[in-house]
């Protein structure tokens, strides 16, 4: 009997590299709030999501991690945020609206994160036999 690592971790593994990618992409815009000419950029998670796991299902055979990052970053549409108010220096970032979607995207990521622990916990759990 094998263990499928992509039926005990579903949508969590694709989820956990695109809130890790969505990290990357606030905090870039956080960095650049005093740039002038900067645009804030983010992208839509659900769709992000659903694009990876169709590319998952469709090219999962043989593939390493790296290339499923590669994947996940192909299936992620950047997008420039509209600013509520725009800056005279024409920079987009609000550093507000940054710092909630941050916050979000954290809280968002710790979750994944307990999922995904949840199920290698019970892995662990049914490989020992159920004396966890």
């Amino acid at each position: 009997m094998t263990i499928s690592f992509d039926k005990a971790l579903g949508v969590h593994e694709q989820a956990l590299y695109l809130r890790e990618k969505r990290t990357e992409v606030l905090a870039s815009n956080i960095v650049n709030a005093d740039t002038p000419m900067y645009k804030a950029r983010d992208f839509n998670f659900t769709q992000a999501l659903d694009n990876a796991m169709s590319s998952q299902q469709r090219q999962r055979q043989n593939q390493t991690d790296w290339q499923i990052s590669s994947d996940i970053n192909k299936s992620v549409e950047m997008l420039f945020r509209m600013p509520h108010q725009p800056s005279l220096d024409g920079n987009t970032v609000e550093m507000h609206m940054e710092q909630a979607e941050f916050a979000k995207n954290n809280i968002r990521h710790q979750a994944a994160l307990m999922f995904v622990n949840g199920a290698f916990s019970g892995l662990k759990a049914a490989i020992r036999g159920g004396a966890g």
